[in-house]
């Protein structure tokens, strides 16, 4: 939402905010800018009949005393992502979907169109290099390129965020399972993908990973215009990895992990729809470094690799392992995982984390019993973690400082670490002080 703001006040609109607790990095930046409110909390006053919009955040409450306010004045309350497609509604909309490697395809793209200065309107999920902020809106230019998010839009409108995009060219990335509070059952989730792709414009297309197979069988009933990418193939030495695709081309990059090169194909393929030609892609791409925590490298050396991720959902976690493991085949593997979403923690999901870290010499999961107190959720044992991972040798963490330890007897050796989380570890940072 601070990006957001940002982005706003940047193209010359009037902006004001409110939140209930403002921590950095937004606090500095909105300070900056002179958007910081002067106290936080809520104040139904400032709501008044002159206001042309309020984008309502996806955290606030339906009793929000300020929400409450917009209502009673009859005023435009919009969620973030039915506001982004308003602002680019005469842009071409360009958005990558599906559970996992969306943060990191965006990425891709935005990164070769800055390279080819091709500007573009953009809302990305992750800090990039390059990229003063996360959303860039601006009323000359011609394109909008969005990471799609299958969750809810606001707590007002519970349908998923990427349908108001309705885009003219989409790019999916595969379908597993996940948000276990909303999407009750495997079948459910799946429908909001089918649900989706009715949501493209007329004439428009979906670039898509022709390795899934149930995403496949819903393209192919879609009647929209499909353009398939598969993993390419690649050779690795100590200068980094080089890849070679279907139609000649080769190019090099600096990333790790089988599930990355299955995304810069995608990357490359839906760049080719936007008129990219494949040599510059190639060119442009081996400068890209990755996006923060999408196994992004936080420790370098002669000995030791180590990698921190956003991985959460089943899919990702079993993918980025078993990447790093491929990318990394001489060196001892060592991945934390931690437990820190409503549906990792629920005892009915866990199951799906079936061999997730079996690519892994040795494996940690961990989680913290305040958060499961926080959701609401049934406690979880050790035990029954370990069993749902399908792994003996699992250890189990349920404290911060266990969690240190173990991370200090992984400081030594030839190894790579892997650090898998969409929290923080309740603290714990890599290196750890001495």
């Amino acid at each position: 939402m601070h990006n957001l703001a940002l982005a706003l006040h940047d193209d010359g609109h009037q902006v004001t905010g409110s939140d209930d607790q403002i921590l950095e990095p937004s606090r500095s930046r909105l300070d900056a800018e002179g958007l910081l409110p002067e106290a936080e909390g809520w104040f139904p006053e400032r709501i008044t009949s002159d206001l042309d919009v309020v984008i309502l955040g996806m955290h606030a409450r339906t009793d929000n005393p300020e929400l409450l306010a917009a209502q009673a004045l009859g005023l435009s309350v919009q969620s973030y992502p039915e506001f982004l497609f308003h602002a680019t509604e005469r842009k071409q909309r360009v958005v990558i979907g599906g559970s996992h490697g969306k943060t990191t395809v965006t990425s891709m793209v935005l990164h070769v169109l800055q390279a080819l200065n091709r500007p573009t309107d953009f809302m990305v999920g992750a800090q990039l290099e390059g990229f003063d902020r996360m959303v860039s809106l601006s009323q000359d230019r011609d394109l909008a390129v969005f990471e799609g998010d299958e969750y809810l839009s606001s707590p007002i409108d519970r349908r998923p965020k990427f349908f108001w995009y309705r885009p003219h060219l989409t790019l999916l990335t595969g379908i597993a399972w996940d948000h276990i509070n909303v999407f009750p059952t495997e079948a459910n989730y799946v429908e909001q993908f089918a649900h989706y792709l009715t949501t493209i414009e007329h004439g428009g297309a979906v670039v898509y990973c022709a390795e899934d197979a149930q995403l496949t069988r819903l393209v192919e009933a879609s009647g929209v215009r499909a353009i398939p990418y598969r993993t390419p193939q690649w050779e690795a030495d100590e200068a980094g990895v080089s890849l070679r695709f279907p139609d000649g081309g080769t190019c090099r990059t600096s990333l790790v992990g089988t599930h990355n090169f299955q995304n810069l194909a995608g990357a490359r393929a839906l760049c080719g729809e936007l008129g990219v030609s494949p040599a510059d892609f190639d060119r442009a791409i081996g400068s890209f470094s990755g996006a923060a925590r999408r196994l992004q490298p936080i420790e370098k050396g002669d000995d030791v690799v180590v990698f921190r991720d956003f991985a959460h959902a089943p899919s990702k976690v079993k993918a980025t392992t078993e990447g790093v493991r491929a990318s990394f085949p001489d060196r001892r593997l060592l991945a934390c995982f931690e437990l820190h979403t409503f549906s990792s923690l629920n005892r009915d999901f866990l199951p799906t984390y079936s061999k997730a870290l079996h690519a892994a010499d040795e494996a940690v999961v961990y989680f913290d019993p305040n958060v499961i107190e926080h959701k609401r959720l049934p406690e979880l044992d050790a035990e029954f973690v370990r069993s749902s991972f399908q792994r003996p040798d699992l250890r189990v963490i349920t404290s911060r400082e266990d969690l240190e330890a173990v991370w200090a007897t992984w400081q030594s050796g030839p190894r790579v670490v892997l650090l898998m989380s969409s929290g923080w570890f309740s603290g714990a940072e890599w290196p750890l002080e001495n």
